[in-house]
């Protein structure tokens, strides 16, 4: 038994030796998970193409480690990083890959920011379903109860975005402003500067340009002081747009050459295809019709591009949500698979181990019980052993017990022969005595004869006692 317990003690020592390393390296993997996806949205504006790569590390790592968190940070910066490449189907399958594992960790948080991404891509393709995912996010940030002030300036903005692309631009700048106060609040400066870069297209919308310029130029000032390439790119564009209105075609260049140059780093098609119009309208207005001639032979060569593929983008979302719908319903299938086999092993485990505790409880016992069985008989053979020779002992008491009582009554019988014998060969000698002593009284014996005669009497019984004694002690002598 002893030895089991030590046994025991080693494994679970063993056990959780293992399992302190095991610790400290998951601890240290996280981190790296971690560390990717932190960096992967850090450039998701500067060059979005790291951003993927990023992503694509953190994810390995993850599902490495069965990091389930890790891996839906990652599908969702990967579908972010694809989002600005313009790769709207990859971008949706990642974040319906996203959205699959924050549920399976019931992250709320994870949930409604995939829920904002995907409205995203609907802002160009179909704009009820962009406002239908706004509001499954809202629905769930307030049903939740969540405090998160970040993701609420996100749902602010990306409703401006929808109404501000159907010109209802009092909602737009209403939620715009909503969000601008809760980046400033916030302090985050690439939240502001979406929030400023909103707010000065809106008010360009509805003509006042003296806030528009100042909202688009504190957004440009943070915006380069942060490498953002894709906003600093807008940024210019909107303002290109407002000089050519104005007139003002230097200024309008100047824009439009700086803000090119960040779309060409940002590696966006759509940037590029606004600033070839923009570049149209400049040239256009200036009479460069050759020049303008040339932007718009590439407009069109890329509108041509874009419908078909803007066309196409919707079927692909949708084909893309329902082959993700499949997917997380296949994964649910399978994870409650998995659950159930892992309930099943760990039961079989805990079964098996409660049986070896019983078959080793079993043999100890079986074991004791036999050492016990082995130490009675030994005993019963050495009580046995005993009892013959307590009964020889008893056997032997008995007889000596017997030749003792025989002494003791041939002894007895010779005393009582003794005394009979005594006091009939006594009785004569003290009878004379007597009698001489009376015939002395009466004076018919002289004195002097009297005491010869009763020293006579005394030697006769000194005789007869000696010769009594004598044949006391010798039995061989007759008459005893």
């Amino acid at each position: 038994m002893r030895k089991l317990l030590t046994c025991l003690i080693l494994i679970t020592l063993i056990c959780s030796a293992t399992a302190k390393a095991n610790l400290l390296v998951e601890k240290r993997d996280t981190s790296e998970v971690l560390n990717d996806i932190a960096r992967g949205f850090d450039v998701r504006l500067t060059d979005p193409t790291q951003t993927v790569k990023y992503a694509d590390r953190a994810l390995r790592l993850a599902k490495k480690i069965n990091f389930t968190r890790g891996v839906a940070a990652a599908y969702r910066i990967k579908g972010l990083g694809e989002h600005y490449l313009g790769n709207s189907e990859k971008a949706i399958e990642n974040y319906f890959e996203a959205l699959a594992n924050y549920q399976k960790v019931k992250d709320t948080v994870g949930e409604v920011r995939i829920y904002l991404n995907i409205s995203t891509l609907y802002q160009y393709v179909d704009y009820d379903k962009c406002l239908e995912y706004l509001h499954e996010a809202r629905n769930l940030y307030q049903s939740s109860k969540l405090d998160n002030l970040n993701i609420l300036a996100s749902i602010y903005l990306n409703l401006g975005n929808v109404y501000q692309l159907q010109a209802n631009y009092n909602k737009a700048l209403n939620n715009y402003m909503q969000g601008y106060k809760i980046s400033e609040k916030l302090g985050i400066d690439e939240l502001k500067v979406t929030a400023m870069q909103n707010l000065g297209v809106v008010y360009t919308s509805i003509g006042n340009t003296a806030k528009a310029k100042e909202y688009l130029f504190a957004a440009l000032t943070l915006a380069k002081g942060l490498d953002l390439n894709s906003p600093v790119a807008q940024i210019n564009l909107s303002l290109g747009e407002i000089y050519i209105a104005e007139g003002d075609y230097s200024k309008a260049r100047q824009c439009l050459q700086e803000g090119k140059a960040y779309a060409v780093s940002s590696k966006s098609q759509k940037l590029l295809k606004n600033f070839e119009t923009n570049s149209y309208l400049l040239e256009f207005k200036q009479k460069n019709y050759e020049s303008a001639l040339t932007h718009l032979q590439a407009i069109y060569k890329q509108d041509s591009i874009e419908y078909s593929s803007r066309n196409s983008a919707a079927l692909t979302l949708f084909q893309a949500k329902y082959r993700q719908e499949q997917l997380r319903r296949e994964n649910e299938r399978i994870t409650d698979r998995q659950k159930y086999e892992r309930s099943v092993a760990i039961g079989t485990i805990v079964l098996a181990a409660l049986l070896i505790v019983v078959i080793v409880l079993l043999t100890s016992n079986v074991k004791r019980k036999a050492e016990t069985n082995k130490k009675l008989t030994e005993l019963n053979a050495e009580i046995s052993i005993q009892k013959d020779n307590l009964d020889r002992i008893n056997h032997h008491l008995e007889e000596i017990i017997d030749e003792r009582t025989k002494d003791l009554q041939l002894k007895n019988r010779k005393l009582s022969d003794y005394s009979s014998h005594l006091s009939h060969q006594v009785r004569g000698p003290i009878a004379t005595l007597k009698g001489l002593m009376n015939l002395e009284q009466e004076g018919l014996v002289s004195q002097e004869e009297c005491i010869q005669m009763m020293i006579k009497c005394v030697s006769e019984i000194d005789d007869k006692i000696i010769d009594m004694s004598d044949m006391l002690h010798n039995p061989e002598r007759a008459g005893m």
